[in-house]
């Protein structure tokens, strides 16, 4: 059985904005850190469909440190999907950015392919922790 998560996340932004911070490799390294840490992952994201990338930080005794990608749509500046491999685990992350006017922007999260209860949580731990630090690299 796979599961999916779904989040929402309200940013007082412009589209273009929130899509570069999504899509730029120097951007995300300001929000996507590892969740122990703080660390900034460092990752060789571009938003080209068939581009293979990884996000790196410091292994430890339960994970090698690295998630490996594989970009899959670029819709730019709405939506942007690949995949999203780690510890024997591999998923589909959408984003997609709908502007609500006003400077507000939703940026809808679907992660796909999820093995099980405990890696669910940990997923919606973790995006919930860095769709918050999004935010403060938005405000930067």
């Amino acid at each position: 059985m796979s599961l999916t998560l779904t989040l929402d996340f309200q940013y007082k932004t412009t589209i273009e904005k929130l899509w570069s911070a999504l899509t730029d490799s120097s951007k995300l390294a300001k929000w996507v850190a590892n969740i122990h840490t703080g660390q900034p992952m460092e990752n060789d994201f571009k938003p080209v469909v068939g581009h293979r990338f990884q996000f790196r930080t410091q292994p430890n005794e339960y994970w090698d440190g690295i998630i490996e990608g594989e970009v899959l749509i670029v819709e730019a500046p709405n939506r942007v999907s690949y995949t999203w491999a780690s510890g024997g685990e591999k998923h589909t992350i959408t984003w997609t950015l709908q502007d609500l006017g006003d400077g507000q922007v939703n940026l809808h999260l679907e992660q796909t392919g999820i093995s099980n209860e405990p890696a669910l949580n940990g997923a919606k731990y973790g995006w919930n922790k860095w769709c918050g630090d999004l935010e403060k690299a938005l405000e930067q």
